[in-house]
């Protein structure tokens, strides 16, 4: 009888093997059997699992010192970081806070926003907005201003009110025949009318995902939506928070993914691919005229953790960094992003099955419906995304399929984030294992 683990798992009935190493793009169980990682674990992985360079720095900034407090000292790995992505962030997005997760920059960035309003005399902003079939992260302030509803509902009694407006989703909610320049139009209004709604004076902030994640899979917007959602923002006083935990740091190629729309947001948070799995580690970025208001204020920013800034995770993010800005990863991204998705075309274009394709750079979606031309999903209890997930495993490819997609409910999808360094050749390995399973799945 195998030895009773201690550890509390996901899922309570969970059987999971037992990673042993890692190496490129695949995990090696300690069996001997490989997994193709196509999603990045949670679109986490993006240098690979053997990368040597993060592997270095991280080793050297420990064997040199492993952690002092923020209170007490800053370190030179946290400077170099925070100048770096200073030099590449759109516009005066210049001022970096060091967390260990898309969560915790989240909050920071909540934080921040309610007390850049108190600290200008605007005492009534306290409401967020933000949109259905979203996902802003797991702790309480995070979660409530996602519209994850699955994730939600046990922890609503717990939770601030956030108002939800509809994504920008134009396989759903695009009218036959409507332009995308005007369907990104009415797309952003819901953001006016919300507005309107609450009392302008009474918005803090309008919270989004420039390419939505996982609860919708990849679904990037349609053409200058953000734009306007930028000039919605900018005439009510609304701070426009963007969300670039999973699409940010190059996934979808570019350094940040804002970039593509053309638009700075006010406060920016990253994680996942600025760590690329080697350290747990987040940020919040935030213009340079909210700094100083604080800083010409109080003179303290409310809110901190014990490990903001480590050492030993900000060595490990300015490595990430460097390696992407100094290799060109983005453009190689954009290239390669090309290449799946027109593999995928091929192999799923007239599946009857797969309803749609989308995504930016290595960020990419399949929506999986029951009916093509209807768009209508399985029937939920059948749980396709799962069994979906489960055979690809079996047939040793690592993908990130979710259910729920349409309105936390109904719907499946597989999201693809493999890392950047993969080759061609994987790329092609990962859809024909696709589409593999894909057959047994619906057989």
């Amino acid at each position: 009888m195998p030895n009773q683990s201690h550890v509390f798992p996901r899922h309570c009935h969970s059987h999971l093997p037992t990673v042993a190493r890692g190496d490129g793009c695949y995990l090696y169980d300690t069996e001997g059997k490989a997994y193709l990682d196509a999603c990045g674990g949670a679109a986490v992985s993006c240098l690979g699992h053997n990368y040597t360079p993060v592997i270095d720095a991280v080793t050297q900034q420990m064997q040199a010192m492993a952690y002092a407090h923020t209170s007490f000292f800053t370190s030179e790995p946290a400077e170099e970081l925070a100048t770096l992505l200073a030099a590449h962030a759109p516009g005066n997005l210049n001022r970096s806070y060091f967390v260990c997760g898309g969560s915790e920059a989240m909050e920071a960035a909540l934080k921040l926003a309610r007390q850049y309003a108190l600290e200008k005399g605007q005492e009534s902003r306290k409401y967020i907005v933000a949109r259905q079939q979203s996902y802003h992260g797991n702790t309480l302030g995070a979660l409530a201003t996602g519209g994850n509803q699955w994730r939600r509902k046990p922890f609503e009694p717990l939770m601030v009110s956030t108002s939800h407006i509809p994504p920008c989703y134009a396989y759903r909610y695009q009218h036959a025949g409507e332009s995308d320049d005007d369907y990104a139009l009415r797309s952003a209004n819901h953001l006016r009318l919300e507005i309107e709604r609450l009392g302008s004076e009474n918005v803090l902030a309008f919270v989004a995902e420039p390419v939505v994640g996982a609860t919708l899979g990849a679904v990037p917007p349609v053409g200058n939506y953000f734009q306007h959602i930028r000039q919605i923002c900018d005439e009510y006083g609304v701070l426009l928070i963007l969300d670039e935990v999973m699409c940010g740091m190059g996934r979808t190629g570019s350094l940040f993914a804002c970039e593509q729309d053309g638009i700075e947001p006010d406060i920016l948070i990253a994680a996942k691919g600025l760590g690329a799995g080697y350290q747990p580690i987040g940020v919040m970025m935030c213009q340079e005229s909210i700094y100083q208001t604080i800083a010409q204020g109080s003179g303290f920013f409310q809110h901190g953790h014990t490990y903001i800034g480590h050492p030993a995770v900000c060595a490990a993010g300015l490595q990430v960094v460097k390696s992407i800005v100094e290799e060109n990863l983005p453009a190689q991204i954009l290239h390669k992003g090309q290449l799946l998705q027109a593999m995928l075309v091929e192999a799923f274009g007239d599946h009857p099955h797969i309803g749609n394709i989308r995504g930016r750079g290595l960020f990419v979606g399949l929506e999986v419906v029951e009916n093509k031309v209807t768009k209508d999903p399985f029937p939920r209890q059948q749980q396709v995304n799962k069994r979906i997930k489960q055979q690809a495993f079996a047939n040793g490819l690592m993908c990130y399929p979710m259910g729920g997609t349409i309105d936390g409910s109904n719907g499946d999808h597989v999201l693809l984030a493999p890392p950047y360094i993969i080759s061609e050749a994987e790329l092609q390995t990962v859809v024909d294992i696709l589409e593999t399973s894909f057959a047994q799945v619906f057989a």
